[in-house]
């Protein structure tokens, strides 16, 4: 939009430079905001063809425009004959204008959904003290970076869509761009933070001794440090080269784009290539015949976890990362933006809600919950003696609870159940 805003200023600008000179008798030069007229007499019939900026809307922008000069000036062509006469189809800009909406719509519920979700997610992660480790407090992370992705996305649709920031094609102004500035920020922190999982995870299968604190601190400089040093040269190379609008369109032509784009696609890559060798390792280890009969059936259920982590790694991303942004545009809209606004809600439930371990947690805390609930509604009906030994015996099946073999499997060590990861 910003080539034929571009491309119209400077029709306007031949036009009036060519039309400057008086006319005595007839019809003056004029620019009708659509096209350029030259000069002409009463009665004077001018067809023109159609303005070049046309060829954006149609292939069949290639027609004639005609007006006649009269005593009062020249006659009136309304605005959507003009279009119409050019090859610009309204029918098809009303089915845009509908999809688009609705591809709106998919994604905000899609946001708001993974926004709640791994909200959730990060209160259960955090209540716990069980679940305090390295790798869920890198889960906590890439939630974390979830979350401001959604967030973005909901800020920067009432800047641009609704505070009124429709001049795309002037200096914008400092809050719209710090906006975008934030919201290319959490995309690219959401997929370092994927990089990041996978890193994590493959360092966990083929590494046999390794500081997960050391490692730790790598990981957030990745996941944090990473989309920082980018968004921050792409924002600087904006500002000097190429301020234009919030920063919201993307130009073919743009080549700092690259500077987003090409970290983006490394991560995918690396992760793909991560996700493959952690299929081999796990295919060794079933398959090694020096490993028992339960360490099999607990690599087997990672393997199939594994599986699921395909939207995880951002590994669904692959199929459109590396084709031209102009091909089968609707479906990379569908794909990215509506299927894409639901990988938050696909990481808190791997990462969190089927996780065995949480779920152990959870029923362990249900069950102590729910009998000192009940002891308490016991003992007011009963002696003060009897109710002292009914206290004791509730501190007996609380122990018994927290050391009974089903319980201690369910709220083990987060380092020990890789079918957890």
């Amino acid at each position: 939009m910003c080539d034929v805003v571009n491309e119209i200023e400077l029709e306007r600008e031949r036009c009036e430079n060519s039309t400057s000179g008086n006319v005595s008798s007839g019809c003056q030069g004029t620019w009708d905001i659509i096209a350029c007229w030259p000069s002409a007499s009463v009665g004077e019939v001018v067809t023109i063809t159609c303005p070049t900026y046309f060829s954006y809307f149609s292939d069949q922008h290639k027609g004639n425009l005609s007006k006649t000069c009269t005593a009062n000036g020249w006659t009136e062509m309304r605005p959507i004959d003009i279009a119409v006469n050019c090859g610009y189809n309204l029918n098809s800009t009303s089915d845009d204008g509908k999809f688009f909406w609705q591809v709106k719509i998919g994604y905000t519920i899609g946001h708001s959904v993974s926004l709640i979700s791994l909200t959730t997610a990060i209160v259960i992660l955090c209540i716990f003290r069980k679940l305090h480790c390295t790798r869920n407090y890198i889960h906590i992370h890439l939630f974390v970076s979830f979350i401001l992705k959604a967030i973005a996305v909901f800020v920067k649709d009432v800047v641009l869509y609704e505070v009124g920031e429709v001049d795309n094609c002037s200096t914008g102004s400092v809050g719209c761009k710090a906006v975008i500035v934030f919201f290319q920020y959490c995309i690219m922190a959401s997929f370092f933070w994927l990089l990041v999982e996978g890193l994590y995870l493959h360092a966990l299968l083929a590494v046999s001794f390794f500081s997960e604190r050391k490692y730790f601190w790598a990981y957030i400089l990745i996941g944090w440090g990473g989309p920082t040093i980018f968004i921050t040269a792409w924002s600087i190379a904006k500002a000097y080269y190429n301020d234009v609008g919030c920063w919201d369109i993307i130009e073919n032509t743009d080549v700092f784009w690259w500077i987003i784009k090409t970290p983006i696609l490394a991560s995918i890559l690396m992760n793909f290539i991560l996700f493959i060798c952690i299929i081999r390792i796990l295919r060794q280890k079933i398959n090694c015949p020096d490993i028992g009969r339960n360490e099999s059936n607990q690599y087997s259920r990672l393997a199939k976890s594994t599986l699921l982590l395909i939207p995880l790694f951002g590994i669904n991303f692959i199929v459109f990362a590396f084709i031209p942004e102009q091909v089968k545009t609707e479906l990379r809209l569908v794909f990215d933006l509506i299927l894409g606004s639901f990988q938050g809600f696909v990481v808190a439930v791997l990462y969190c809600f089927l996780n065995g371990e949480v779920q152990g947690e959870i029923k362990r805390k249900w069950r102590r919950w729910h009998l000192q609930r009940y002891m308490t509604s016991d003992t007011k009906y009963q002696h003060p003696s009897i109710g002292s030994s009914s206290n004791n015996f509730s501190t007996q099946i609380n122990m018994l609870t927290q050391c009974s073999p089903k319980t201690r499997r369910g709220s083990s060590s987060c380092h020990d159940d890789l079918s957890s990861i």
